[in-house]
């Protein structure tokens, strides 16, 4: 595992410019991270799929090496699914498989109602998006994001840690992992990412256009999922649950919580795996 040979590239997109990694051999299968990470965030988990599948990894614009022409002007989600159906379109004409975990979900909703037909699948693991949940619910989710923001610009970003992870329902305080991954130290990069993605990306969240019915009517297969430690009661467990309800679909339950893609890559692999080769 780990040894396939990688390339990357930079695309050119409308106000900002992209960076990408590809690596291994089969069906194109894309991975759109959660939270501030980039393309490498989850390199645990594509060492366990690279051998099955050609898998895409990419900085989000704001991101890492994915920059923007004006970085204070922020990003809608509907930008980054035309970032997602651009960089596709640069790597092959066929349809593509597509993994999208938290945010990344949300960015696959988009992609599957505004290009359909340009994934054939997506995974959509504990998507937060507000839109799919009773008005009330989404009003007061969308709030919670509004405090941290604030909280944020008043405190900084170690004042919001503990309560992104009692949002999203992450034990920090008993972290449960598998051996022996990749360290993710949190790098100046890191902290750069984290501050974009709450003064930025939480903003593109709270003002989601989603239309939600849409989603029932796409091409695209879309196979809700959720962390089997994430509590039930936590805003992107509810989204999960409420996309399994609208679509009639089953709720798929994947190893470790919100997080299970780079706390438990190898168990996550398999789960990835077996619905890629068996969902019909």
């Amino acid at each position: 595992m780990g040894t396939t040979t990688m390339t990357t590239g930079r695309l050119r997109l409308p106000g900002a410019t992209l960076y990408y990694e590809v690596r291994g051999t089969g069906p194109i299968l894309l991975i759109s991270q959660s939270g501030e990470g980039d393309a490498r965030r989850s390199t645990d988990l594509v060492d366990q799929l690279v051998t099955d599948y050609t898998v895409v990894t990419y900085d989000r614009r704001g991101l890492s090496r994915s920059t923007m022409d004006d970085s204070a002007r922020g990003v809608t989600l509907t930008e980054h699914a035309d970032d997602v159906h651009r960089l596709l379109a640069e790597l092959t004409d066929k349809p593509a498989l597509m993994l999208g975990c938290s945010l990344g979900a949300s960015i696959g909703f988009h992609l599957a109602i505004d290009h359909p037909g340009q994934i054939s699948m997506l995974i959509a693991h504990e998507p937060v998006t507000p839109r799919l949940l009773p008005a009330d619910q989404r009003t007061h989710h969308e709030r919670e994001l509004e405090h941290i923001q604030r909280i944020h610009r008043r405190d900084g970003l170690t004042a919001t840690f503990k309560m992104i992870a009692e949002v999203l329902g992450i034990d920090t305080a008993n972290p449960d992992v598998e051996p022996g991954l990749t360290p993710q130290p949190l790098t100046p990069q890191r902290v750069k990412n984290f501050n974009f993605f709450i003064e930025h990306d939480f903003t593109a969240v709270i003002r989601d256009s989603l239309d939600t019915a849409a989603l029932t009517d796409t091409p695209t297969r879309i196979i809700p999922a959720a962390g089997r430690t994430t509590p039930r009661t936590v805003f992107d467990h509810k989204c999960a649950a409420a996309l399994a309800d609208l679509l009639g679909a089953d709720l798929h339950q994947f190893p470790g919580g919100h997080n299970g893609n780079t706390t438990h890559p190898k168990a996550y692999a398999t789960a990835v795996r077996t619905i890629l080769n068996n969902v019909a």
